[in-house]
């Protein structure tokens, strides 16, 4: 396992790596249940895509592990299966045969992207001060999501504020939040995942830990069938061909897609992977002589890109790699065995699956606020007296958590990185990709703006 693994030339071990790998998962697993709750709306059965999330998360994660040697975990994302539902089924009218069947297509696309070095080319094409903006932004994205989790945050009347904590949830949540913070100062080994333990029982009295109500095995397995190489059928591709008055509204939804996947796990890799050295300045210049797949980014890539089209195939929506993976690599994860842990507990999960949901995001979000607020170390690298590098790092960093998107984050730091450049005479600085990354952002804007 060492040898496989390369644990000693990473600095780490197996006990490491296994708290590692059920941090990811516990800060993650919510999307067992919430996945199929989304898609279900669409009309999918709720126990085919319960199953699917479960099978594309454990394809996904076991490639990334075994194959790119990296301690990400992949499943359904957050996001893109709302937009997959309330846009594309809703909005568009598109069946969810014929949107899984996008999701496919886009999934291809990004491994041809990925094949052809297309996404290794943006990611080095980002400046070091804007990948430090992503890393920080990330932080403050992971630890919003946390306070959202826990209800702390609410937009009651369109105003943001702070809720009357009478609320079993919300003293939970600021019991774990004061857990995790004295664990983490104390440097207590697996804090995270202590902390969401015990929370997670101190929950049971509070009744916020409770079995969850889920459908069983066999019940999905049954399902399976009507999901499962659905996008091969009648109802699935060729009908998305067959209304050519309707194709460039499938080409802009594809490339919607495409473009939200590629930038949110381009996002993750630099916010996450840099400052832990999981990608390191040897492994970039790996990937920057290789011819194949040689460097672990190259390697990370591919299985990300591949997961999607897996995920289309048993009837998910996107796949993408979790931001959430940032609370096992906090914890210590720095290789493939941490992501082989979370896939074994996500094939767990689909015979426990009422024993997973129980852990409430009250135990979970502290966990997501202090990654957070480790991660947001990363804005001290960034030169804020020096406005050239202030102003786009101040958008990519906040509007992530504003727009609950890494990619829009990512949009408008590139954007307003152009306009500093050009005005102040250094538009020969910008790199061609982020010319040409920065273009397809606006169209995607005024494409959705139409749609």
């Amino acid at each position: 396992m060492d040898r496989f693994f390369k644990l000693r030339e990473h600095g780490t071990k197996v006990s490491t790596e296994v708290l590692a790998g059920i941090t990811t998962f516990f800060t993650m697993a919510y999307i067992i249940a919430v996945n199929p709750s989304i898609l279900a709306q669409s009309g999918m059965p709720w126990g085919a895509v319960f199953l699917a999330t479960i099978i594309a998360a454990i394809i996904g994660t076991l490639v990334m592990g075994l194959f790119a040697n990296v301690p990400y975990a992949q499943a359904p994302g957050m996001g893109l299966n709302a937009f997959f539902v309330f846009t594309v089924c809703f909005t568009l009218k598109f069946t969810w045969q014929q949107a899984l069947s996008m999701v496919f297509l886009c999934g291809v696309i990004n491994i041809l992207i990925t094949v052809t070095k297309v996404r290794k080319h943006i990611i080095r094409a980002i400046p070091k001060s804007l990948q430090n903006a992503i890393s920080g932004g990330i932080g403050v994205f992971i630890a919003y999501i946390g306070l959202l989790n826990a209800g702390l945050i609410n937009f009651g009347a369109g105003v943001p504020s702070i809720p009357a904590l009478n609320q079993p949830i919300l003293w939970v949540f600021l019991i774990g939040l004061f857990l995790i913070i004295v664990l983490s100062v104390m440097k207590v080994k697996g804090a995270i995942l202590i902390s969401i333990i015990a929370t997670a029982i101190i929950g049971i009295p509070f009744g916020v830990t409770k079995l969850g109500e889920t459908i069983n095995f066999s019940e999905a397995a049954s399902q399976l069938p009507q999901t499962f190489g659905v996008i091969f059928t009648a109802e699935g591709l060729p009908s998305l061909f067959t209304d050519l008055g309707r194709l460039p509204l499938v080409l802009m939804t594809i490339f919607a897609f495409s473009l939200t996947d590629t930038f949110d796990t381009i996002g993750t890799f630099i916010g996450t992977g840099r400052r832990s050295g999981i990608f390191s300045e040897e492994d970039e210049r790996a990937m920057e002589e290789s011819k194949g797949f040689s460097s672990k980014m190259d390697k990370a890539l591919f299985a990300d890109a591949m997961a999607t089209s897996v995920g289309a195939l048993f009837g998910t929506s996107n796949t993408t790699t979790y931001v959430e993976s940032a609370a096992g690599i906090q914890a210590g994860g720095r290789t493939g065995l941490t992501s082989v842990v979370v896939a074994l507990l996500f094939a767990a999960s689909a015979f426990l699956a009422s024993l997973v949901s129980a852990i409430p995001s009250a135990a979970t979000s502290p966990a997501l606020v202090m990654v957070g607020i480790m991660m947001i170390a990363s804005f001290k690298e960034i030169e804020w007296t020096n406005l050239e590098e202030a102003v786009p790092a101040f958008f990519a960093g906040l509007f992530m958590a504003l727009c609950y998107s890494i990619s829009y984050g990512i949009a408008f730091g590139f954007l307003f990185y152009c306009i500093a450049k050009v005005f102040t005479g250094k538009a020969k600085e910008i790199h061609p990709i982020l010319w040409v990354s920065t273009a397809l952002f606006i169209l995607n804007f005024v494409l959705l703006a139409i749609l």
